[in-house]
């Protein structure tokens, strides 16, 4: 009897465990170091001015920034600058230096390799870092990346579980020989991946602990827009913007069920400046189409999901189309006859594009992302700002 109480505490006390740890939310938290290098200068806005970056991201926030110009490793976050010390930055900024001579060897090496023209612009990139598991005080190790870019083309990785570079093309098939003939660099990178790099993590976790759970409820944005290219179309564009930690889900939905991805227009995941996130999805439709239209957005933030639906919007974007082509025609015979009677100065039509952009907000009423900025193009050619190339 008292074996069988025991056996029966033992696998209670079990269970109750079990059933605290699912109750404790899992979180995935992320370091990353980004290295880019150019072949020379372009003269473009952000980071193309500078010929070599380089960039510490925690949970996706800028955490360290160096560039080829200032050539010092500097704080990104204010708990960066008050808990690094001083030799920790000189030590940084001498590190970074080093790459930067590392890397414009390797451009020029590679533009060799491949045979490429000094005229044009290549890039060299790095990025280098892990991901992590948490949950309570549990800390596991999810993965590690280590990978070289080429012009935007994967170029070479580390295969942390068989400690060994993968070459997906055959002009890095002699680096990945070279580098699996020293054991101690595998061994090394392995080790930096898995331990090295977590305990880094963990360290700026603690560190900005406050400001890193701080998070940021997402302003919903709904557009309506009719094409250019084919009258009888509209395009339904959901925008979610200033939203933290970055993941979120985002459906246009056609009577509330989700359209298939390979439908929709995504911009993915992107920064905006103050360390936010945004994400847009659009979708183009028959102007005359019945169903009901809805944008659904989901994040960790809200206590129940934002659903607009474009049902109100899209009659407003008709209806204003239809009345400013009819005020454009009045317009126009106004002009006609004021030039007629010879009246003195221009009557000019200011309107070169009669599409209209409806706009709905909810939720939030401060709007300080790059998010809300907004152009009025033509349907199917949506230029989204070109985010910084992983």
């Amino acid at each position: 009897m008292q074996v069988i109480f025991i056996l029966y505490s033992s696998i209670n006390n079990c269970l109750l465990k079990q059933t605290n740890k699912q109750k404790l939310k899992l979180e995935k938290h992320s370091l990353y170091y980004i290295y880019t290098a150019l072949s020379k200068p372009v003269q473009l806005p952000g980071i193309y001015q500078f010929t070599f970056t380089a960039m510490g991201l925690l949970d996706g926030r800028q955490i360290d920034y160096y560039n080829s110009d200032g050539q010092r490793k500097i704080p990104k976050q204010q708990w960066m600058k008050e808990k690094m010390q001083e030799d920790y930055w000189e030590k940084g900024t001498q590190s970074r230096k080093s790459k930067e001579q590392w890397f414009n060897v390797n451009v020029d090496i590679l533009m060799k390799r491949m045979r490429h023209n000094e005229s044009d612009v290549h890039v060299l990139q790095w990025r280098h870092g892990c991901e992590i598991e948490r949950q309570g005080d549990e800390v596991k190790f999810s993965k590690g990346i280590d990978e070289y870019s080429y012009d935007g083309e994967n170029f070479l990785s580390f295969d942390d579980k068989e400690s060994q570079w993968v070459a997906p093309v055959d002009a890095a098939v002699p680096t990945k020989r070279k580098w699996d003939k020293v054991p101690i660099l595998n061994q090394y990178t392995k080790g930096y991946l898995e331990k090295e790099c977590v305990d880094w993590l963990n360290k700026f976790r603690d560190y900005g602990e406050q400001e890193l759970r701080e998070s940021s409820p997402p302003d919903v944005h709904v557009f309506a827009k009719r094409c250019t290219t084919d009258k009888n179309k509209v395009k339904l564009t959901c925008l979610a913007t200033g939203f933290y930690p970055k993941d979120v889900i985002l459906s246009i939905r056609k009577y509330r069920s989700p359209l298939p991805e390979d439908e929709i227009e995504s911009s993915r995941i992107r920064p905006n400046h103050d360390g936010t996130y945004q994400l847009r999805k659009s979708v183009i439709i028959q102007e005359d189409e019945k169903a009901e239209y809805d944008c659904f957005v989901k994040h960790r933030t809200l206590k129940e999901p934002i659903i607009i639906t474009w049902e109100t919007i899209l009659g407003m974007v008709i209806g204003a189309v239809i009345g400013v082509v009819l005020m454009l025609a009045v317009g126009a015979l106004v002009y006609f006859l004021r030039r007629r009677k010879n009246i003195a100065g221009e009557y000019g039509l200011i309107n070169d594009d009669p599409h209209i952009l409806i706009i709905s907000f909810v939720n939030r009423s401060s709007s300080s992302s790059t998010g809300s900025q907004n152009r009025v193009i033509n349907c199917g050619n949506y230029i989204f700002d070109i985010p910084f190339k992983r």
